[in-house]
């Protein structure tokens, strides 16, 4: 039986339309992103390292990973493992030059679930949980293939209608749901190319969003946890935090990557050397590190970390060197100072206590700063200190201690790290660096502003008297 009048028309326009479009669509609809890259700062023995783990888009599938380093890295050879339930499903080696950059290698994973990258260096092994999340439709890939299989089904019915129905108006309910079905499906494949990915840039080593990892990533600013305690043992060659939950003792085990590492870890020595460290996992809840101390005395350490559901912490602690320390020498005020060979120009405006305070750092004349640790600049702010005291010794019970950013915006950028932000290959920035602080009392600061050109991180030092303010 033939199909007469309007509807035989209109049905093989719909019918060619939808094989149109199902072929189109399902192209424009297909290699979503799901997960995004992880970048994870390292201090590995005396290297210092960037560890990007890029997001696997299909399991079983290639686990691509970049190491990035700093200038000053010592080649070598990093073994690296995917580990899924403390056995290593695959192993590959990363050869380091001596030019900083990026070495990457290629590892395999088999399913989804809370993975770790082991990193070693022949001394040490460190161990970076990461998800590899199942591979769930994106929201609008549902919307688009859910109109598409709706516009069929109705198709169906609309041409069973057409056949059948005594009167042509039967037809007309199921064919304007196919076209209600087309509507939505185009729109979500043609808007699929402006939608970005759902927010995946906060590492979650729980399987929490393992087979929903289009759902909002967990808070790390709700207050639902207890917070952590933190204990040190070693010297400055090589120690250990060791972090535990205040409620139950336990090792913590639930950090979040924040700002591109899961510990930073600040020590300031006795004449007031800076050191911004980011300590490797090596167990559930322990951390190690090292520096090179190069004089006795009491070195005190900050450690910024982000616990799931617990918020962002600063914890602090000390270590000591067997010596006694000398009184230490004032550090320079704002003005030009040189920094690695690059001249570094501070300044800022009117500083007073209970105000905020805008602070300037150029590093160089030329716009080739490149982002570290998700910033064109960090700022380290310790004080008020007492005269006379070595800063390593004052720092360790001071009233304030800050890490401030840099006010001057990323770029999205296609092509680059997860969220589309420009990652540290990128030295297009600068070369100035602006910073808000307000200082909370009068007295004496002190101040370290770092940036990173050509692969290395300067770190210039400021000692800077503020005067009383106004109470706020």
């Amino acid at each position: 039986m033939k199909v007469k009048g309007w509807g035989a028309g209109a049905l093989a326009v719909l019918v060619g339309l939808l094989g149109f479009l199902l072929g189109a669509g399902q192209a424009s609809a297909d290699g979503g992103p799901i997960g995004t890259d992880v970048h994870v700062a390292q201090t590995l023995g005396e290297r210092e390292l960037t560890v990007v783990i890029r997001r696997v888009t299909e399991v079983p599938g290639p686990l691509s990973v970049d190491v990035l380093t700093h200038a000053g890295t010592a080649p070598g050879k990093l073994e690296l493992a995917a580990v899924f339930g403390g056995t290593a499903f695959s192993r590959t080696q990363v050869e380091l030059g001596a030019a900083p950059g990026t070495y990457s290698g290629l590892l395999t994973v088999d399913q989804a679930g809370p993975w770790e990258l082991a990193i070693g260096d022949g001394t040490q092994v460190a161990r970076i949980p990461f998800v590899v999340p199942a591979q769930v439709p994106a929201p609008w890939e549902k919307a688009a293939y859910g109109g598409f299989v709706a516009a069929g089904a109705l198709l169906l019915v609309a041409l069973y209608a057409a056949v059948r129905a005594r009167k042509s108006w039967h037809a007309l309910v199921p064919a304007t749901g196919v076209v209600a079905a087309l509507a939505v499906a185009i729109t979500a494949a043609l808007l699929s190319s402006s939608i970005p990915p759902p927010a995946r840039d906060v590492l979650d080593p729980t399987v929490d969003s393992v087979n929903d990892p289009h759902a909002l990533p967990p808070s790390t600013m709700d207050t639902n946890r207890p917070p952590l305690n933190l204990a040190v043992s070693g010297a400055p060659a090589g120690f250990t935090l060791r972090l535990t939950d205040s409620a139950t003792g336990r090792p913590a085990d639930d950090l979040v990557v924040h700002h591109n590492a899961l510990v930073h870890l600040v020590a300031i020595g006795p004449s007031g050397q800076l050191w911004h460290l980011h300590p490797v996992r090596t167990a559930p809840g322990t951390y190690t590190a090292r520096f090179a101390a190069t004089e006795p005395g009491r070195y005190a350490l900050s450690a910024e970390v982000a616990r799931r559901g617990g918020g962002t912490q600063l914890l602090r602690s000390t270590l000591d060197v067997t010596g006694t320390s000398g009184a230490p020498a004032p550090a320079p005020g704002f003005g030009t100072q040189t920094v690695g060979g690059v001249p570094v120009t501070l300044t800022a405006g009117e500083v007073r206590a209970n105000a905020a305070t805008t602070m300037t750092a150029k590093f160089g004349d030329t716009a080739t700063l490149q982002p570290w640790l998700g910033m064109t600049g960090h700022l380290m702010v310790v004080g008020p200190l007492p005269d006379g005291t070595p800063v390593g010794e004052a720092a360790a019970t001071a009233p304030t201690w800050a890490h401030v950013h840099s006010m001057t915006g990323l770029p999205m950028m296609s092509g680059r790290s997860a969220a589309g932000r420009p990652d540290e290959t990128v030295a297009a920035y600068g070369p100035e660096a602006r910073f808000t602080f307000t200082f909370p009392a009068p007295g004496r600061y002190r101040l370290w502003f770092q940036g990173m050109r050509e692969y290395a991180v300067l770190t210039a030092p400021v000692q800077l008297d503020v005067p009383a303010g106004d109470r706020p």
